[in-house]
């Protein structure tokens, strides 16, 4: 039945896009090519704290009407009150496990005869729990990376953290920071891939630089050539002893570790030359013809704001698209010049509850370049205010401005077009999906490796049987 693969915190499919492809069909050839892959995901959850209406669990039951799809609150299925039988019971055998899980405080509250006590809500404990119970020979996991540094007052614990704990349930792990624009993808959007093997799997990592830049798993898919220093560390003491002291520093971009020792350092992109991983390299080569948009995209340059907005600045800081008056103030009359302030220059005065100080942000562009790959998706990208970070493009030579579309943004991350699209589904929760999402290429990439490896390992271990 191929490669069995559970997917966790599915969104609206963005792993299951990479490795299945869309009705067969590759990301990378904008869903106009066969894939040839043979990933089935058996079990899918998607659960989203705070809300009433579960909004990616809508869109991924439409796309996917026959999936073993779970759309309780993940602790339901794996939480600590629950017996490993059970939870073996509730997933599905598999082979890979993937998911895309939040960057949040992994520190551990202390461990006992039932395991580690881990800080609850943490999500990082329920993929922790499967690995515990289920042993899958590989993982494949997508986070900020941030995570690497993360937290600020003890750089690298958290990922030390994850790290041992993987470890200790006889995992192996390489990690890379992949900017997708780097590759020929049209998104600046930096994120860290975990990709770990159980040491029954039969793939061996290796501790060696030029192995990590361009033959393992991911430097297969993403090669890269050494940067800078190179640290090595070793991971020392229980998740708690971790949680209380981790001396080393902040993780680099890329590295591997093999049982507790890491090797890891900073990398730069290998040109790929002639391969194209996306048809879409370019934010232009994803926009829709103008004169279909919406008007509702389109920022009204002549629209007259209610009343003026008043921003007084800090003496001698000038603004980068509008112009102070003679008190040093910002004047905003019209939709277009909230744009323009969001995105200049500032130094806004503000009154706090210990005084008045001045809140100064640098200037960023207007509008996009749209000869270049675009910025990353942020999930406040949807809604028709004014924002510094939303996407805004100049259409040339009317001077008019607009907004990026939902096509637009799935484009963006590589998903099929309209994927989003549903009846109960507005424009900006579509927008926000994509802020959530990871591009599709990118894993589309490192499942087309891993498969060449699991594919070749069969054809090894049936001849050995052969053989024998």
């Amino acid at each position: 039945m191929g490669i069995r693969v559970v997917e966790l915190f599915a969104g609206v499919g963005g792993f299951r896009l990479g490795l299945e492809g869309w009705q067969g069909k590759s990301s990378s050839s904008n869903y106009t090519k066969k894939l040839g892959t043979d990933y089935k995901i058996v079990w899918s959850n998607q659960w989203e704290p705070s809300t009433n209406i579960q909004h990616a669990n809508l869109v991924y039951k439409h796309k996917w009407p026959n999936a073993n799809h779970n759309d309780k609150d993940i602790n339901e299925v794996v939480g600590d009150h629950l017996t490993n039988k059970q939870v073996n019971d509730n997933i599905p055998d598999h082979e890979l496990l993937v998911g895309g899980f939040p960057c949040q405080d992994y520190s551990v509250a202390g461990v006992n005869t039932n395991g580690i006590e881990g800080k609850k809500g943490v999500l990082w404990w329920n993929i922790h729990r499967i690995l515990d119970v289920k042993r899958p020979k590989y993982v494949l996991l997508e986070n900020v990376d941030r995570l690497l540094k993360s937290p600020v007052n003890k750089r690298g614990r958290d990922f030390a953290i994850l790290l041992a704990t993987m470890s200790d349930l006889d995992y192996d792990v390489e990690w890379k920071v992949i900017n997708a624009a780097d590759y020929g993808m049209p998104q600046r959007r930096r994120r860290v891939f975990i990709f770990g093997v159980h040491k029954s799997s039969g793939l061996k990592l290796k501790s060696d630089i030029d192995w990590i830049n361009t033959e393992s798993i991911i430097g297969k898919s993403f090669p890269s050539k050494m940067k800078g220093d190179r640290k090595l560390i070793k991971i020392k003491g229980n998740p708690v002893a971790i949680s209380k002291d981790f001396p080393h520093g902040k993780f680099f971009n890329c590295g591997v570790m093999i049982g507790r020792d890491v090797l890891t350092f900073d990398y730069s992109p290998v040109d790929l030359g002639d391969k194209k991983l996306s048809v879409f390299d370019k934010l232009k080569d994803v926009l829709e013809n103008h004169e279909a948009v919406p008007k509702e995209f389109y920022v009204d340059n002549h629209k007259i704001l209610k009343s003026p907005l008043i921003k007084e600045q800090k003496e001698g800081v000038p603004l980068s698209y509008l112009d102070l008056n003679a008190r040093n103030e910002a004047i905003m009359l019209t939709e277009l010049d909230k744009w323009k302030y969001l995105k200049g220059r500032k130094a806004e005065k503000r009154v706090s509850s210990k005084g008045v100080f001045f809140y100064t942000e640098g200037p960023l562009k207007l509008t996009d370049d749209v000869n270049l790959p675009s910025r990353t998706i942020i999930t406040s990208e949807g809604g028709s205010g004014a924002s510094r970070f939303k996407h805004l493009i100049e259409i040339e030579p009317n001077s008019l401005y607009r907004r990026l579309i939902p096509l637009e943004l799935e484009r963006l991350n590589m998903f099929p077009e309209g994927h989003t699209n549903h009846h109960n589904i507005s424009d900006a929760k579509r927008a926000f999906f994509m802020g959530n999402a990871l591009v599709v290429g990118i894993i589309e990439r490192i499942g087309l490796t891993l498969q060449d490896f699991i594919f070749e390992s069969e054809d090894e271990s049936v001849l050995q049987h052969l053989v024998k």
